[in-house]
């Protein structure tokens, strides 16, 4: 009886794998980390800090990128997807899968959060749900630029948290370098985005991902805190959009200059002790 469940259940597409995958490695990322920005926030400081929202994200990003990275890399990015299609590491056609599963796992964590903090944001806000304001509480769920911060500062905030984000997750995965040893990938990662969060979270809090950002924002929009969700800030939401993806590709450019165009493979000698083939990736 499982056996036949299990079949009828099974998806036999590559791509539609590749959707289903990012979508819950997005979702758990998501979980972890909206999860504890709502802790934080609705605890009004006695539930942890600012540190606790980084390790939160950092958590969410490693296991993450364990449940999606065997079927379709775990992206959990739209920014470096479209980065994978520009260079060719990924046909065209698979790039609105994942963007797909990456909206959908995100826009779920959302609504998951929501529903588990419901009632501590009533309470929070009187029932009142605001984007500004000494109650406001959409910022839970999206990044808001802080209020001291000019359109292009948080512009350029942004794309350097992306930046060091796509040249991080070369170094580590660089294998003609001193890339990670294997199995360690995953909490390097988190650690690397554990990183970008302590150091670049004060301005725009560290979107660096235009899939963590968008859909939880259309979520809010939906779930009661309107259209002031997309005007706030300056019309603020376009910058986690774009600004990532102009990191990312600057991050890509920027490794190759530097590192992997110099880099080559050292060709295997049988006489020679202490060298080892490195096959390019």
């Amino acid at each position: 009886m499982l056996e036949k469940i299990q079949k009828a259940l099974t998806v036999s597409s590559g791509t539609m794998r590749e959707l289903l995958a990012e979508a819950l490695g997005m979702f758990i990322l998501m979980v972890f980390g909206l999860s504890s920005v709502a802790q934080v926030v609705l605890g009004r400081g006695d539930f942890g800090q600012q540190l606790s929202i980084n390790l939160g994200f950092g958590i969410g990003v490693t296991m993450g990128v364990h449940a999606a990275g065997g079927i379709s890399g775990a992206h959990l990015n739209a920014a470096i997807t479209l980065t994978h299609c520009i260079l060719g590491n990924l046909p065209w056609r698979k790039l609105p899968a994942y963007l797909i599963g990456q909206f959908l796992g995100s826009f779920t964590a959302a609504a998951t959060v929501f529903g588990v903090y419901y009632d501590a944001l009533y309470d929070y806000t009187d029932g009142n749900f605001t984007v500004t304001g000494p109650t406001a509480t959409a910022s839970i769920f999206s990044t808001y630029p802080a209020p001291y911060i000019s359109l292009l500062g948080g512009f350029f905030t942004e794309f350097m948290g992306t930046v060091m984000l796509l040249l991080g997750i070369l170094i580590i995965h660089d294998e003609k370098n001193n890339g990670a040893l294997k199995g360690t990938q995953a909490l390097l990662t988190g650690i690397l985005v554990l990183g970008i969060g302590l150091g670049l979270g004060l301005n725009t809090g560290y979107a660096i991902n235009p899939s963590r950002d968008l859909p939880p924002r259309v979520f809010t929009a939906i779930a009661g805190w309107g259209m002031d969700v997309f005007t706030a800030g300056h019309h603020w939401w376009w910058v986690p959009v774009t600004a990532p993806i102009l990191g990312s590709l600057a991050g890509v450019l920027i490794h190759k200059l530097f590192i992997d165009f110099h880099n080559q493979p050292v060709p295997q000698s049988g006489n020679e002790k202490g060298q080892t083939v490195v096959e390019a990736s």
